[in-house]
C-alpha cells in the first residue's frame, strides 16, 4: 500500500469533515476584511521583526519527489523549525505584540497568556527580549519538556487543571483581577487589538513563503488552531495575488475542529475537547473572532485529519521521499500536509477543490521537534539538527 492510500484510509476509518466553502469570495479583498488587518499593519510588523537580532528568512523545500510520488506538479513546505532558536513560527507573533506593548506602556507591565506551548514561549520570549515581566498559563496535558522551554526565558509558570480554553479563561480572570496584559494570539468580543498584532507578526513567514516560491500556488493547506495563522496567510496571499489568490484549505485535527463548526454555522460555535489531539498547538475548541473576519469569504474550504495521519506525516518527512531530504517536522506542523495528501488519494475530493497534475502546493511547516521526547517516540530518532 502506498503512502497516499495508507494515510487516506486513516483518514477514512476517523470520519474526518469536509465543508466546501459556500461564502467563498473570488474577488479583491473588501472593506470588511480591511477593517480587520490592513497593509500598513504588516509592514510595520516587518520592519520591526527584520531588525531584530538573529533575524533571517526560514527555509522553503522543494519536495520534488512527493510531489511525484503524489501527482501534483510542486510541493513547497515551509520550514520554521529553525526561527529564532525557538523552533516555531509563534516566535513571530507573539514576542512582535509584546514589543509593541512594551514600547505603548514601558518595562513595567506585566504580559500573561495561555498556551499549548509554542505561543507562550514567544512570549516569554519577547518579554524577557523587551524587558518585562511573563506569566504564562499552560493546561494539564502540555508536556514537562514545553514547561521547561517557556520557564527557560524567567516566566513563571501556572498549570490549570483542564482544556487549552480553560486555560485561556483563567489567565483572563487573573489579568483582570491583577492589571496585567494579556498577549492572546485568540480573539473575542471586546478583545481584538493585541490579536491583529500577533496575526501581523504571522505574515513575515507568509511574505517570506511568497517571495521563496519559484511560481504562485494554486493552493495552500494550513493548519487551523484558532486561525490567526490561517487568517494571516489569507490576507497576505490575498493582497498578493487578489481574485487570483491560491484556494486556501484550513485543516484540523479530528479532535479539535472549532473552524470548521464555526464556519458550517456562520457564527463562532465552540466545540468540547474531550479527548486531546497529538498535535497540540492545534487543540482549541473556540475560534478567534477576527481571524474568521478573514476566513469565512477567504477560505475555499474546511477538514479534519485523524493524529494517525499527522504521525505518518512526522515519520514520511523523517526519512525523505526520493529526491528530498530529510525535514524534522513537529506533530502541528504537518497537519497541512496531511490534509493535501488525503485530497490527493480521492480524485473526487480532489476535484472538489480543484487539485490536478498541474496543482503547485505551499504548506507551513508551523514547527520542529518542539518537544524532543515525544518527537523521538513518534519517529523513532531524535530529532536532526
Amino acid at each position: 500500500m502506498s503512502l497516499a492510500n495508507a494515510l487516506t484510509a486513516e483518514w477514512e476509518a476517523a470520519k474526518p469533515d469536509l465543508f466546501i466553502n459556500p461564502r467563498h469570495a473570488s474577488r479583491a479583498y473588501g472593506p470588511r476584511e480591511a477593517a480587520v488587518l490592513d497593509e500598513a499593519g504588516f509592514s510595520e510588523a516587518q520592519r520591526h521583526i527584520h531588525a531584530w537580532d538573529g533575524y533571517r528568512p526560514t527555509p522553503l523545500h522543494d519536495l520534488a519527489g512527493l510531489a511525484g510520488e503524489l501527482g501534483i506538479a510542486a510541493l513547497a513546505y515551509k520550514d520554521e523549525g529553525g526561527r529564532f532558536g525557538l523552533g516555531s513560527f509563534k516566535a513571530l507573533g507573539g514576542a512582535y505584540a509584546v514589543e509593541r506593548l512594551v514600547e505603548a506602556h514601558g518595562p513595567g507591565i506585566t504580559v500573561t497568556c495561555a498556551t499549548d506551548g509554542n505561543h507562550g514561549r514567544s512570549v516569554a520570549w519577547g518579554a524577557e527580549r523587551f524587558g518585562c515581566r511573563c506569566v504564562i498559563y499552560i493546561h494539564k496535558h502540555v508536556s514537562e519538556g514545553r514547561r521547561a522551554a517557556i520557564e527557560a526565558f524567567g516566566a513563571e509558570v501556572r498549570r490549570v487543571d483542564g482544556t487549552y480554553d480553560d486555560s485561556v479563561r483563567q489567565a483572563a480572570a487573573d489579568a483582570a483581577r491583577e492589571g496585567w496584559t494579556v498577549v492572546s494570539d485568540t480573539s473575542y468580543p471586546g478583545y481584538v487589538d493585541i490579536p491583529r498584532l500577533v496575526m501581523q507578526g504571522y505574515g513575515v513567514m507568509i511574505d517570506e513563503a511568497l517571495d521563496q516560491i519559484d511560481r504562485a500556488p494554486t493552493h495552500i493547506f494550513i493548519q487551523g488552531g484558532v486561525g490567526g495563522l490561517a487568517a494571516a496567510a489569507c490576507f497576505r496571499s490575498w493582497s498578493r495575488y487578489g481574485a487570483d489568490r491560491p484556494r486556501l484549505v484550513i485543516v484540523e485535527p479530528v479532535l479539535a475542529a472549532c473552524i470548521i463548526a464555526t464556519a458550517r454555522a456562520g457564527r463562532l460555535t465552540p466545540v468540547a475537547i474531550g479527548e486531546e489531539t497529538i498535535m497540540a498547538g492545534l487543540s482549541c475548541g473556540e475560534a478567534s473572532l477576527v481571524a474568521m473576519e478573514i476566513l469565512d469569504g477567504g477560505s475555499f474550504a474546511f477538514m479534519t485529519v485523524p493524529d494517525s495521519a499527522a504521525t505518518g506525516c512526522m515519520r514520511l518527512l523523517a526519512r525523505g521521499t526520493g529526491r528530498d531530504a530529510p525535514v524534522t517536522a513537529g506533530e502541528s506542523a504537518v497537519a497541512g500536509l496531511a490534509g493535501a495528501i488525503a485530497f490527493l488519494a480521492e480524485p473526487d475530493k480532489a476535484a472538489a477543490i480543484g487539485l490536478d497534475a498541474t496543482s503547485r502546493i505551499l504548506v507551513f511547516g508551523s514547527e520542529g521537534a518542539t518537544d524532543p521526547a515525544l518527537y523521538e517516540k513518534i519517529v523513532g530518532h531524535p530529532p536532526r539538527d
